[in-house]
């Protein structure tokens, strides 16, 4: 039986780092009830919306077996709105007692108050944005935490009975060496968490620190951003690394003890059904993507107003969900299976992409082993480009 995933977001945050590209923002705590009443609306009056854009309902009543609430720093909400949003998940889906239950927590924002309360309401598993464990690499990219409440964090963590924690790195921040990088991971492991992101600064428009480092800037502290060699190198030490400790790579960026990994991400990655709920949220039934109003004013807004808070539908032609299947299924590890993908779209449209596999395969891209095709180890780091491959132009 198929089973559904829910994302909630809570798009804010106590300060705006300058490396961020996501939506997440700085508001006061004014706008919080009004926004934690608004999801709270969304989940009651589904399948509000759903007939306009000839959605089907049945994905509502799958069973849940993994909720995530992230997207900024969910605490900042507090307890109780939390504890509305959960009950009211829990009274439109149906939940299961013993899914995966993950929240976002940034260090210095969660009080052992706080970890107690999220256990009682079934969160299972902690994702921490520690980013660094340098404290100048934090200071520069505007991190109001610092390392030793990162560490604080983690033991009340595992005092509070948490037995799933994620820690986030970031490789390319400022200030940032090999020296200080390996640090990084010295000190992560020594935290000992069952799974851990690795992910590498994004150069682009969409962050302020991106912005300054395309055009040459010095705000930001972006003359003393690593260049992209580095992040390279650094990307392959901490691959070295976290393996000789016994963390398995699944996922380009992700790793985990055995039995670890992110349910809900896996989700993202093998097209599984997923509904998101909040402001900006993104939703996908297998054929349709939706997404709900960006900002969470206008959010609030739609909802105060009842209307149904969808701001777009995008129905995937046959060809659209195979594109997807390939770049976002070749971001595991272990590939992507071509049978599985003839079963569900049929010899025809896959041998359009037949050549494709093979040039890449010719090319040390891709490797394949029967009906199994996966990235080449050697290509983790240019995989953009070679899911570009996969989009019809």
């Amino acid at each position: 039986m198929q089973h559904l995933a829910i994302y909630v977001e809570i798009p804010f945050c106590a300060s705006k780092c300058s490396f961020c590209n996501f939506s997440s923002r700085v508001e006061s705590d004014s706008i919080f009830s009004r926004y934690s009443e608004a999801v709270e609306q969304e989940i009651d009056g589904l399948p509000t919306g759903f007939e306009v854009y000839a959605l089907a309902e049945e994905v509502l009543t799958l069973p849940v077996d993994t909720v995530y609430f992230g997207g900024g720093t969910p605490p900042l909400l507090g307890v109780e709105r939390l504890k509305k949003i959960v009950r009211a998940l829990h009274g439109r889906f149906r939940v299961q007692a013993a899914g995966e239950f993950t929240v976002e927590v940034t260090p210095g924002a969660a009080d052992m108050q706080f970890l107690a309360q999220a256990m009682t309401m079934g969160m299972n598993r902690l994702s921490i944005g520690a980013q660094t464990f340098e404290d100048r690499e934090l200071r520069a990219v505007g991190r109001l935490h610092s390392s030793a409440d990162t560490r604080e964090l983690v033991r009340r963590a595992r005092s509070a009975g948490f037995e799933n924690v994620s820690l986030d790195l970031v490789a390319g921040l400022p200030h940032q060496t090999f020296e200080s990088w390996r640090g990084n991971l010295e000190a992560v492991l020594r935290l000992q968490p069952q799974h851990i992101s690795l992910y590498l600064f994004e150069i682009d428009e969409k962050s302020r620190l991106g912005r300054e480092v395309l055009h040459s800037g010095t705000r930001y502290h972006a003359p003393v951003v690593p260049g992209e060699e580095f992040m390279a190198d650094a990307y392959e030490i901490g691959r070295e690394v976290l393996g000789q400790e016994g963390y398995i790579q699944y996922e380009i960026s992700n790793f985990a003890l055995p039995g670890y990994e992110s349910r809900h991400n896996l989700k993202y990655w093998q097209l599984a059904p997923y509904v998101g709920l909040g402001a900006g949220a993104h939703s996908f039934d297998g054929m349709n993507r939706w997404a709900n109003e960006g900002e969470a004013r206008l959010y609030i807004d739609r909802l105060a107003g009842m209307r149904s808070p969808i701001a777009g539908v995008r129905k995937l032609s046959q060809e659209e969900q195979l594109e997807e299947f390939f770049f976002l299924g070749l971001r595991q590890v272990e590939g992507v299976s071509l049978e599985l993908a003839r079963k569900r779209w049929g010899k025809n449209l896959l041998s359009r992409w037949q050549g494709r596999i093979e040039a890449l395969t010719q090319d040390g891209l891709l490797t394949m082993a029967g009906n199994n095709v996966r990235l080449a180890e050697t290509a983790y780091l240019v995989s953009n480009e070679i899911f570009q491959e996969f989009v019809e132009v």
